[in-house]
């Protein structure tokens, strides 16, 4: 079979045309380096948008917030957090005394449950500390977990 300049050019535009349909444009998972790059646990909250820690409403009636007491191994701690506030945009995960303090970031849709299991890594006994956005208010819940060997690497 013979392929033209013609036939080449017609198969760009058709898969481009198909790529563009099928693929989105938009990307749904982002990485904010500044904020999963700072070391104090003050400062990563600010990162991520908080502007005083006085303004975060304590929400450990509406934030369900399911961690082990004692993590015997720091390198898979499970953590669940659901979310009832209403209209939650954004879930962090902070644990407290890590290299760096933002562990996670769950960006949720109109009309999506803010539910999110996973496993973190801790370095040591420390608070995790969970902000919920919405609506442009922060809200927080927080538990300690005591960690019997460390997650994260030294350095």
């Amino acid at each position: 079979m013979k392929i033209t300049k013609e036939r080449r050019v017609f198969l760009h535009s058709a898969l481009a045309l198909i790529s563009s349909l099928l693929l989105p444009t938009k990307v749904f998972s982002r990485w904010d380096g500044n904020a999963y790059n700072k070391a104090d646990i003050t400062d990563s909250i600010f990162s991520v948008g908080v502007t005083n820690p006085g303004d975060l409403v304590e929400a450990n009636d509406i934030i369900d917030l399911s961690l082990p007491e004692i993590a015997e191994n720091g390198a898979i701690v499970p953590i669940t957090v659901r979310s009832e506030v209403l209209n939650t945009e954004r879930i962090f995960i902070f644990a407290e005394k890590n290299p760096q303090p933002l562990v996670s970031d769950y960006v949720f849709s109109d009309g999506v449950e803010p539910f999110v299991a996973s496993r973190i890594k801790m370095s040591k006994t420390a608070f995790v500390h969970v902000i919920v956005l919405a609506n442009g208010t922060f809200y927080r819940a927080s538990r300690q977990v005591k960690v019997t060997i460390g997650g994260c690497g030294e350095e």
